[in-house]
């Protein structure tokens, strides 16, 4: 996700931040401050609805890194690879691999909103025990952070992609048919319907004056977004299925030194260079990393003598690398960043594979219709 920035790791998991975070504590701080707390607990002070507010808004930020947490460490103990976590305005993300079996699908999904719920349980008892010491203001606090982890924990069963209901569905439908890729496409549809539902309301409820319709239909404009790139990866996956990475690559692929100065490259690949990025070799011709065309042609003109590829390109260890034998869908679960592919055979590189390679052997490789033939 772009605009995030790392904040550390949590349980050995890389935690990132999104900028609209920041965003979503003011904008639930400043509310329960200004209007929510007031109304509950009049005759307090400004400072101390403030005060109030910001607490409110942080258990509730501390509440839904818990929530991806809970995914992150159940999946990482059932065995499935953990990339990072996000946590961002709608929520938070949790970068995972593909669940081995529907019971193990079912756990890690579960375990988010089973977090929530029982966080919501404990802040509104909290809440009410507090409120036995007629301590208002934080007792008021705590069952507003306690209904609002109930309705996060709630409104993330629903039945879809990409909620964690949808991830239940999913679980059910693929152990009922045994069609993995099928109970993706049947979560991600009525993640879809879901979506354009909460996206409608939203706007009739800002057509009828709440401004807060705003960000119901946002919400549904996410998830609708969401399942329907849940509905074209299951569509992939049955495509690639089979599918080695030598039968896509394109072969074989264009270089250039990583030595040369930007203008010298650019000069060198200007009529051979179809693709936004290229790989860079080392002095034994051996692949160093990717560098992106584009970027070489942001560096001014003046500049450009003076300054060496391999200073812009990506190195190779941030590089999806694969051999030219690999399964391509065991390629992409595993690795962490989009592609290009590198297809290096024996240390040296016989192929590359971009995101068109991939799009093109789905397209030859999916259906037209009924009777079709799946493959050409």
């Amino acid at each position: 996700m772009r605009g995030t920035a790392s904040l550390g790791r949590i349980f050995g998991v890389p935690l990132r931040i999104h900028w609209s975070a920041p965003a979503l504590i003011f904008f639930f701080g400043y509310g329960l401050a200004a209007q929510t707390l007031p109304a509950w607990v009049p005759g307090r002070s400004a400072t101390a609805y403030g005060i109030a507010g910001v607490i409110g808004a942080g258990l509730l930020a501390v509440s839904l890194l818990l929530h991806e947490t809970a995914h992150a460490l159940t999946a990482r103990r059932a065995g499935v690879r953990v990339d990072d976590m996000t946590v961002f305005a709608l929520g938070g993300v949790t970068r995972m691999g593909r669940a081995p079996s529907p019971r193990v699908q079912f756990t890690v999904a579960g375990s988010g909103p089973l977090t929530s719920l029982l966080l919501g349980g404990l802040f509104v008892g909290a809440g009410i025990g507090v409120d036995t010491l007629h301590w208002r203001l934080p007792a008021a606090v705590l069952l507003w952070a306690g209904w609002a982890n109930l309705l996060l924990g709630v409104f993330n069963l629903l039945p879809a992609a990409p909620l964690d209901g949808g991830r239940l569905l999913q679980a059910l439908v693929w152990r009922h048919g045994g069609n993995r890729e099928g109970a993706e496409r049947v979560a991600g549809r009525a993640g879809q319907a879901a979506g354009l539902l909460m996206a409608a309301g939203g706007f009739v409820a800002v057509l009828r004056g709440d401004a807060a319709g705003i960000w119901f239909a946002l919400v549904g404009l996410f998830v609708w977004s969401s399942a329907l790139a849940e509905v074209r990866r299951a569509a992939m996956v049955t495509a690639l299925r089979g599918v080695r990475v030598a039968q896509v690559m394109t072969a074989p692929a264009v270089a250039g030194p990583d030595w040369l100065s930007v203008d010298r490259f650019l000069a060198d690949l200007s009529t051979r260079a179809r693709q936004r990025v290229v790989a860079v070799l080392d002095f034994d011709g051996r692949p160093s990393g990717l560098v992106d065309l584009a970027r070489l042609a942001a560096v001014p003109i003046a500049r450009r003598p003076e300054v060496r590829v391999r200073e812009l390109a990506r190195p190779l260890r941030e590089c999806i690398v694969a051999a030219p034998g690999d399964d391509l869908l065991d390629v992409l679960d595993h690795a962490a960043t989009q592609p290009p592919i590198l297809v290096l055979d024996d240390g040296r590189l016989v192929g590359l594979v971009t995101m068109d390679d991939i799009a093109m052997a789905v397209q030859l490789r999916t259906p037209a219709g009924p009777g079709a033939p799946s493959e050409p």
